[in-house]
């Protein structure tokens, strides 16, 4: 673990004995902050699924990639972004801010230690604005009004839930709980996400799955794809639609050929109906 000092209240929070699927995913991405407890898990789920280090690269990818076509491509100039995560290499306001200088992002998560780490993600343009949220994914008021001090809800916004859906158990809960963000947001905003996915050709993804929620925290929840494509009800979705991650509009064809990985995303419009 990088060693930085932590204010009593977060480091508080940080729980060093068991594994947390943060600290894992920045394992996995070749990050340093993480924990030897979090080394070990990660090593024995990627000794059950040998690809899942795949994953965490791919869906990383996917959001350079939609960021990118939502900035470039659509005129996107602001983004909502929850469960963040650790900062690692081009997180969403570098990606954003590159092509548009003037980009306002919020960033929304309730880990202590992305939290610890927020100030790296408040590296911003002058020209934009980036701030961060320590806030669950659950309470959707409270992120929506402090959302709006750096947001324009009048203007389109990009909602981004990359990998964090899956941590809400209950499908009434978890749909709703999307339907509610999407409902506060104007026509032309897009929702960006991913999910872990579950299917009969990958068997070995629901033990490593299984023996996550067995030994770490938090625990989540897979989904058909067919379950994580409901997430897009009543929106526009973009080509391709609904595909494992690195089938999104690659840009490497190697990519474009490799096998799929089990983290499937979209993007959807949200038309004047909305």
């Amino acid at each position: 673990m990088s060693e930085q000092p932590l204010p009593p209240s977060v480091r508080d929070r940080i729980n060093t004995t068991q594994a947390h699927t943060a600290r894992i995913w920045n394992y996995w991405l070749g990050g340093k902050d993480n924990y030897e407890v979090d080394q070990a898990l990660g090593d024995q789920i990627r000794s059950l699924h040998p690809g899942i280090g795949d994953y965490a690269v791919a869906d990383r990818r996917f959001l350079g990639r939609v960021v990118r076509h939502l900035v470039q491509d659509l005129g996107i100039r602001q983004f909502l972004d929850i469960g963040t995560g650790l900062p690692s290499a081009d997180n969403t306001h570098e990606v954003a801010q590159r092509l548009a200088p003037e980009s306002r992002i919020v960033y929304v998560d309730n880990d202590p230690l992305v939290l610890a780490h927020a100030r790296a993600l408040l590296v911003g343009t002058p020209q934009g604005r980036t701030d961060y949220l320590d806030a669950d994914l659950r309470d959707v008021d409270h992120i929506l009004e402090q959302a709006a001090k750096t947001l324009d809800f009048d203007q389109p916004i990009g909602l981004i839930l990359l990998g964090v859906v899956i941590f809400l158990g209950e499908d009434e809960t978890a749909y709703g709980t999307v339907r509610k963000l999407l409902d506060a947001l104007p026509a032309g905003s897009h929702l960006v996400l991913s999910h872990t996915v579950r299917k009969p050709d990958m068997p070995d993804v629901d033990e490593a799955v299984a023996f996550w929620n067995a030994n770490g925290t938090p625990k989540l929840t897979q989904r058909t794809p067919e379950g994580i494509a409901r997430f897009f009800d009543g929106l526009e979705l973009l080509e391709p639609g609904v595909v494992s991650c690195n089938h999104w509009r690659p840009e490497d064809p190697a990519e474009a050929a490799a096998p799929e990985v089990a983290m499937f995303g979209g993007v959807a419009r949200l038309t004047g109906g909305e």
